[in-house]
């Protein structure tokens, strides 16, 4: 079997990772610990993230033609390849936690919702909350308003009826 057609079955994986995702992040791995790895392995896997580590030259061939292929010219070095297909953000909050602990983790690239982000975007989308938690500060401050309305009108209605 030649090497082409042995590469192909994981271009193809990489390619159908990436079909229909919210989000894929690249990240260079290097220097981080097992213990450390193996942990941000267990959240990613938790929150329903695919994480693997990828050979660059495949990710390039499964990138081409999609609305990841900005990310190729971050594809040197070590690098694992982070992808979401139902929250934009989590893989971005989940990696930036792990930022502290082990420095020399880096997310290099993004691709987040049809749109790239380098580096610096790659900490930007980190600080936005999920999807899940807007919704509930959305709906806390609508029912604020409603539950301070209901009070007052309680409180004249008790004071209209002491009268």
């Amino acid at each position: 079997m030649a090497k082409v057609e042995q590469k192909q079955p994981i271009v193809a994986e990489i390619a159908e990772t990436v079909k229909g995702a919210q989000s894929a992040i690249i990240v260079q791995y290097s220097g981080i610990n097992v213990a450390t790895d193996t942990e941000l392995r267990k959240e990613l896997r938790e929150a329903g993230i695919s994480y693997k580590v990828c050979k660059n030259t495949m990710m390039r061939f499964a990138f081409k033609g999609t609305e990841f292929e900005p990310l190729c010219e971050h594809l040197e070095g070590p690098n694992a390849l982070a992808v979401s297909k139902d929250d934009a953000t989590a893989p971005a909050r989940i990696i930036a936690k792990y930022l502290k602990k082990a420095p020399t983790l880096k997310m290099v690239g993004a691709v987040a919702e049809g749109k790239y982000y380098d580096e610096k975007g790659c900490v930007a989308l980190a600080a936005i909350p999920s999807r899940e938690e807007l919704l509930g500060k959305l709906l806390g401050s609508m029912r604020s308003p409603i539950g301070n309305l209901a009070r007052v009108l309680s409180q004249v209605a008790e004071s209209k009826s002491a009268e």
